[in-house]
């Protein structure tokens, strides 16, 4: 390589990416950090990452590479410590004989690539890859594989560490298990983690957008001293195996608290976990960005600014209702008002906002809190669900009598929460005079915005006949391909699908009169209620998301 050892910054300068202005900045900067000059480069903004690479890709010929998680030999990436992958931000991909494969964010690294040269015994062919796949990649291949080893070495099978050595050793192998597990779920945007005990492995698994992917599989004998320290994190009964348990754990992650909620269920094969992440960051949305439509938006925002009355929000569990009572009560809270909610349990903690946790055991239940609250002179008041009648009741008359109630009901769709309140013996009337309007949704996944791609569906395809096109006419569908940023998904986030259905005199008239749902439902179409499936299928059409993804969550409303 002729420019091998040119440096970066003259490289950047030789093709007129940056001033002699800006590289003399960058110099002075690194003379006060101990950081590399190319990171110091992008983070002044002086160049982006994409145009580095491209420089050293064509000044250098170095090749780039897009890593993915079957595109690296785990075999040969172990040939270097994870304490060298992490200094340098290097990943070897594979191993040929004498050849080691190294993908690298800063390929002029040249102490790197002599360090992993020395150290594994091989001639290093360097590859560019991108800084944030590289750590993904670190941190699936290294995250817990040494730390599984070292706890193998030392426990028996079904053996389980002490509390006070668990607690007195903080370098203790399965301390590090857990926090990696923490740490990966928390950068993999997941919502659960999944510890579940098989015949001869432990399986862990990851819910991201909505579904779960398999993290990994440990040896069945460190399952005993994993469940221990998860319960020790979770001030649970560490002796009791026989019966569910509950418990909460808070960590501090990428700079901000996170709050995990645990739940134990005893299995043939011994206690299975599941972990909830609760990010309060991610779940305090600007309602702007919940996947609202312009038009429902503005039919919701006319609702839930209203002084009192009752707004319920419909869908099955995990259908992100609580994302949007909290988005809303951000939006709505002010030190004029005083808002109150009770919930079971309490998810995020929301500053500003007083929050009851239902408690059954000590005669706090939804009906009984709801009564102590309305003597709390409240504004605004939101209920975490209306389970029963008395609830019901309760909740109707606080929104007559000058009150925002917020709550949600268990039902596929907006007219069904009507059938689902008049089946719990609330009068007619005062649904008809209470509520305002009801939101149902779904979440469905939305295209990663890296490996979208346009398509045309198949003539006899599922795609034609779901969204009612004849066989020759021409649409654009998008999908994502799947990439590293994704997953190889082809989806990175997720948003809902609506319908918001005001209660008009019209739709009043109808619940006074014990009417269908379907007679509801007809009247809310004619006054211009857009359907779920026809919110999905617009997005759909619009890029946002997938048909199959529609046809998989908000196949109701048909």
């Amino acid at each position: 390589m002729e420019n091998g050892r040119k440096r970066l910054g003259d490289l950047l300068l030789e093709v007129g990416l940056i001033t002699e202005e800006q590289l003399e900045n960058a110099l002075q900067v690194q003379k006060q950090s101990k950081e590399r000059l190319g990171e110091i480069i992008l983070s002044l903004g002086y160049v982006s990452e994409e145009n580095m690479i491209e420089v050293l890709e064509f000044q250098l010929g170095v090749p780039r590479i897009e890593l993915k998680e079957e595109s690296i030999n785990k075999a040969a990436a172990l040939t270097i410590p994870v304490q060298m992958a992490e200094k340098y931000k290097v990943i070897p991909v594979s191993k040929e004989g004498r050849k080691l494969t190294l993908a690298m964010v800063d390929p002029t690294n040249f102490y790197a690539i002599d360090d992993v040269r020395l150290l594994a015994g091989c001639e290093v062919v360097p590859m560019i890859a991108r800084e944030k796949d590289v750590l993904r990649a670190i941190s699936k291949v290294y995250g817990v594989t040494d730390l599984v080893e070292k706890a193998v070495t030392r426990l028996q099978p079904e053996e389980t560490l002490a509390v006070e050595q668990m607690q007195a050793t903080e370098d203790a192998p399965m301390i590090g298990i857990v926090n990696s597990l923490f740490s990966q779920a928390v950068r993999e945007r997941a919502s659960d983690i999944h510890i579940e005990p098989q015949e001869t492995t432990l399986r862990v698994r990851f819910r991201i957008d909505g579904l779960l992917r398999e993290f990994s599989s440990f040896p069945i004998n460190i399952h005993a001293a994993l469940v221990s320290r998860v319960k020790i994190m979770g001030h649970m009964d560490i002796s009791e195996r026989r019966v569910p348990q509950d418990g909460r754990i808070q960590i501090q992650e990428a700079g901000r608290a996170i709050d995990i909620r645990v739940s134990t269920l005893p299995t043939i094969y011994g206690e299975k976990i599941v972990m909830r992440i609760l990010d309060k960051q991610a779940v305090m949305l600007d309602i702007g960005r919940l996947g609202f439509s312009a038009g429902n938006l503005d039919k919701y925002r006319r609702l839930f600014t209203q002084s009192y009355g009752m707004i319920l929000i419909t869908g099955p569990t995990g259908s992100g209702k609580t994302t949007t009572l909290y988005s809303t009560l951000g939006e709505l809270s002010t030190p004029a008002k005083n808002v109150i909610t009770i919930e079971d349990p309490v998810e995020y903690r929301l500053e500003g906002i007083n929050q009851v946790q239902v408690n059954p055991k000590t005669g706090m239940t939804f009906a009984g809190g709801l009564r102590a609250v309305l003597r709390q002179d409240p504004n605004i008041v939101m209920v975490g669900e209306i389970r029963d009648g008395e609830t019901a009741d309760i909740a109707i008359r606080a929104a007559l009598t000058g009150h925002l109630v917020l709550s949600t009901l268990h039902t596929n769709d907006a007219p069904g929460a009507v059938s689902r309140l008049l089946d719990m013996d609330v009068e007619p009337f005062l649904v008809a005079s209470s509520v305002l309007g009801v939101i149902a949704q779904r979440l469905v996944r939305v295209i990663c915005p890296k490996c979208k791609q346009s398509y045309a569906p198949a003539p006899d395809s599922p795609e034609r006949s779901f969204l009612g096109l004849a066989e020759t006419q021409e649409v654009a569908l998008y999908r994502g391909a799947g990439c590293p940023e994704c997953g190889s998904s082809g989806y990175k986030g997720r948003m809902s699908v609506h319908e918001v259905m005001p209660v008009s005199s019209a739709v009043r008239e109808l619940i006074t009169q014990r009417r269908s749902a379907d007679e509801i439902r007809e009247a809310a179409v004619r006054e211009g209620m857009l359907c779920m499936r026809e919110d999905g299928i617009a997005k759909a059409l619009a890029g946002r998301t997938t048909v199959a993804e529609v046809m998989r969550v908000a196949y109701v409303t048909l």
